[in-house]
């Protein structure tokens, strides 16, 4: 029986696909990240925090948290594109194996860019689950969540924006060790964006963003 070289090659890079394709469907989203945190504490487990940041991209470039807001003593778990319900997911990982004094949240802007349905409301209610489990863990710790950011990238999403910021204030306001930290205004000139402090992609900041940041949360965060 001859084989026809070809079609053996055809059968074979199809069996490679099909293991590829699989091994990556049995990871959860955000696996790697995950991994490293685990990896990263496995190795030396932090002890030398106050703080710990979690959330999405907008703190995972912030490179130099440390050195900006040294006084708080900052852990940086957050990983970028994650969504409210991954730092649920996550949270035994990210938060929940650690001692931290405060927590800082910054997290909803990727759920309002993952569908159109995902409303105001719909943020705020992933938001008010994930801090029931900060509760149920760290019942008197001080949390402070970081609003919703403006960038010309995702302007056009701004009224789903602005509706979960109100909410989420709105709520924060009623509780004890609660607290919101408002950044919106503080990067909009003349009602839009302030293009300077955004980088090329128009959705991540630079270090002119990041400063209006450390000013504001100085203000807000206890030591």
């Amino acid at each position: 029986m001859r084989i026809n070289i070809n079609h053996f090659k055809a059968i074979i890079c199809i069996s490679i696909m099909f293991i590829v394709s699989n091994a990556s469907a049995q990871n959860p989203p955000f696996w790697k990240d995950i991994q490293a945190f685990k990896k990263q504490d496995s190795i030396e487990m932090p002890t030398h925090y106050k703080t710990l940041f979690i959330g999405s991209s907008s703190f995972t470039y912030w490179k130099t948290l440390e050195k900006d807001l040294p006084e708080y003593a900052p852990l940086n778990r957050a990983f970028g594109g994650s969504t409210l319900l991954d730092v649920i997911r996550y949270r035994a990982t990210i938060f929940e194996k650690y001692k931290p004094e405060n927590i800082v949240i910054y997290c909803g802007e990727n759920d309002v860019a993952s569908s159109d349905t995902v409303t105001g409301k719909v943020v705020f209610d992933r938001f008010k689950t994930l801090y029931q489990h900060i509760r149920m863990k760290f019942p008197k710790i001080n949390v402070y969540y970081v609003s919703l950011k403006p960038s010309p990238l995702r302007w056009k999403m701004r009224d789903r924006m602005i509706a979960a910021n109100n909410q989420i204030e709105q709520f924060c306001k009623k509780q004890k060790h609660l607290h919101f930290i408002s950044i919106w205004n503080l990067m909009l000139q003349n009602e839009r964006p302030i293009g300077a402090i955004f980088k090329s992609d128009s959705l991540h900041m630079n270090t002119k963003g990041y400063n209006i940041w450390i000013k504001e949360m100085r203000k807000r965060i206890k030591k």
